[in-house]
C-alpha cells in the first residue's frame, strides 16, 4: 500500500492570514480570561486602579450576581485576594463595650471619639475559599482592646499577601507572618512589647508594605515609628523617625525625580526616607488634625497630595535633585478636600475624593482650587457625620463604594459628576454618630467585587457575560 503526504502550497498571504487569526484569537482569549488578584490594601500597585476588562457597565436591575457569602466577625480591615484564596481580619468579642472599664485617670472625656475602654476579646485572621467562601484556614490570638471604645469593633488592616506568606497586623500592635497555605505562624513581633509602643486611640491601622526583602510598618516608640524587617525571619533590618503619635497612614514607595523614597505621614509631619536604609531625605510639616493621617500620599509628577479631617489637606512639591521638598500650598475652607477615611485620586491634574461630612469633590492639583462638590455618591442630598466613599479607578470610569453599602459605576471630570448605575450589596452594620455604616474597603479581583460588614463577607461577579 502506497502512502501518499498531499501538501498544500503556502504562499505569504497564507501565512499573514494565519498570522493574523492566530493574533486575534489570542487577543480576544487573554481579554476574556486574564484576571488579576488584589493582594493588598488598594490593589497590588496600592494605586486604588483597577486593572481587569471586560467589567460590566451597568449594573443589572436586580443587581450583580451574588456567588457567595460567608459569616464573619466584626472589623475595619479589607479583604485582599491571592491564589484563590481570600484573606480577611475580624473580631471575636469577648464584652459589651459599653460595660467596658474605663482605661482614664478620673472621669473619661466627655467627647466619646476619645474615651478608652478595656474590652476583652479575640482577633482572626480568616482564609477563604475564593470559589465558595468556604473556610480554608483561620488563626486567633487573644486581644483586649485598649482604644476608644466607640470604634473597637476589630482589626483596621487589609493583610499584605506576598506569593505563599500573608502579613497581618491587629489593632493593639500583634505583627503576624503566616504561611498563605496552611495559616501556619512564620514569625510574630508585638509592637507594644518590643517597641514600648502606646496604642494610638484608634489602634494600630497602617496595612504593612512589602519591598523587596523586607516587610516595612508603622510601628511608632522612640526612633522606631516606621521599622524595616526582614520579611523572611521577622528580625529588624532598620527603625527611622520619631513622632508623638505615629499616625494611621500605611507606608508607600515612589520614585520621585530618579529617587526612589519612601514616603511617611505620621503625626509631627510628611517625611521621606531611603527604603533600603531609613535615612532621611526630606521633611516636611503638614500636621494631620489628632494624628490622623489615615489615607496615604498620592503622587502626580514631581508632587504629593494629602488629606486628614478639620479640612487638612496640602500639596508637597518635590525638588528635581528628589531629596528635598517644600509645601505648594495648605487647604482651607475654599480649596483642597480633606478627606478623613479615603486616599485620594488623582486623574490628569485634578484631584478626586469624598471630604468632610460626605462632600465629594474635585479639586485641581494646581492650586487646591474646588472645581465642584456634590453628596449625591455618599449621602444623596446633605452632610452626615463622617461620611465617607472610597474610589476606585476603572479605565475611564469610578467604582464608588459609600458607607450605606452602595457601589457606584460613575464618570468624574472636571466639568462634573456623571453618574451611570449604582446598587447596593451589603448592609451597613456598625452604629456611629448616629447612622449604620460600612468603613471597610472592598476589593476588586478576578471579575468580582469582594465586600463585608460585621456579620458577613460577600462576594459578587462584576463580569459582563451576566
Amino acid at each position: 500500500m502506497i502512502s501518499r503526504e498531499i501538501v498544500f502550497p503556502i504562499t505569504m498571504k497564507t501565512i499573514r492570514t494565519i498570522s493574523l487569526t492566530i493574533s486575534t484569537y489570542t487577543l480576544l482569549l487573554c481579554s476574556y480570561t486574564q484576571a488579576e488578584d488584589w493582594t493588598q490594601w488598594l490593589g497590588n500597585a496600592r494605586d486604588g486602579v483597577w486593572r481587569e476588562s471586560n467589567i460590566l457597565t451597568t449594573f443589572p436591575e436586580d443587581g450583580p450576581k451574588l456567588l457567595w457569602k460567608s459569616p464573619i466577625g466584626s472589623g475595619y480591615s479589607g479583604p485582599s485576594i491571592a491564589n484563590g484564596k481570600v484573606y480577611v481580619m475580624d473580631r471575636i468579642q469577648g464584652g459589651d463595650p459599653r460595660t467596658a472599664k474605663d482605661l482614664h485617670d478620673g472621669n473619661p472625656p466627655k467627647n466619646y471619639n476619645f474615651v478608652r475602654k478595656l474590652i476583652p476579646g479575640k482577633e482572626r485572621i480568616l482564609c477563604l475559599d475564593e470559589k465558595t467562601g468556604k473556610v480554608l484556614w483561620s488563626h486567633q490570638w487573644d486581644c483586649p482592646y485598649t482604644t476608644v471604645a466607640a470604634y473597637a469593633i476589630g482589626p483596621r488592616v487589609t493583610p499584605t499577601v506576598d506569593g505563599d506568606r500573608v502579613y497581618a497586623l491587629g489593632a493593639e500592635g500583634h505583627f503576624f507572618c503566616f504561611d498563605s497555605q496552611t495559616g501556619e505562624i512564620i514569625w510574630k513581633r508585638d509592637f507594644k512589647d518590643d517597641y514600648k509602643l502606646t496604642i494610638p486611640e484608634w489602634g494600630t491601622a497602617a496595612h504593612p508594605l512589602i519591598d523587596g526583602d523586607h516587610v516595612i510598618s508603622i510601628v511608632g516608640g522612640e526612633e522606631s515609628t516606621v521599622v524595616a524587617f526582614n520579611k523572611q525571619t521577622g528580625e529588624e533590618v532598620w527603625r527611622a523617625l520619631t513622632s508623638k503619635q505615629p499616625g494611621y497612614c500605611p507606608p508607600i514607595i515612589y520614585t520621585i525625580n530618579g529617587v526612589r523614597q519612601l514616603i511617611i505621614w505620621h503625626g509631627d509631619g510628611l517625611q521621606s526616607i531611603d527604603p533600603k536604609t531609613g535615612d532621611l531625605l526630606w521633611s516636611v510639616d503638614v500636621i494631620p488634625t489628632y494624628a490622623m493621617s489615615i489615607g496615604h500620599p498620592v503622587l502626580y509628577e514631581n508632587k504629593l497630595y494629602m488629606m486628614a479631617w478639620a479640612r487638612v489637606s496640602a500639596c508637597v512639591e518635590v525638588a528635581d535633585s528628589g531629596k528635598d521638598a517644600k509645601l505648594l500650598w495648605a487647604g482651607d475652607t475654599q480649596r483642597g478636600i480633606g478627606g478623613v477615611f479615603c486616599t485620594a485620586v488623582i486623574d490628569k491634574g485634578f484631584i478626586y475624593a469624598c471630604g468632610i461630612g460626605g462632600r465629594y469633590t474635585c479639586a485641581k492639583l494646581e492650586d487646591g482650587t474646588r472645581q465642584w462638590t456634590t453628596y449625591k455618591p455618599s449621602t444623596g442630598q446633605r452632610p452626615a457625620a463622617w461620611g465617607n466613599v472610597f474610589t476606585i479607578k476603572h479605565q475611564d470610569r469610578y467604582f464608588l463604594a459609600n458607607d450605606l453599602g452602595d457601589l457606584i459605576i460613575a464618570k468624574l471630570s472636571p466639568e462634573g459628576y456623571k453618574e451611570i448605575s449604582r446598587t447596593n450589596l451589603i448592609e451597613p452594620t456598625h452604629w456611629v454618630a448616629g447612622r449604620t455604616l460600612v468603613w471597610s474597603h472592598p476589593a476588586f479581583a478576578n471579575r468580582c467585587v469582594y465586600i463585608r460588614n460585621d456579620k458577613e463577607i460577600r462576594c459578587y461577579y462584576l463580569g459582563n457575560d451576566q
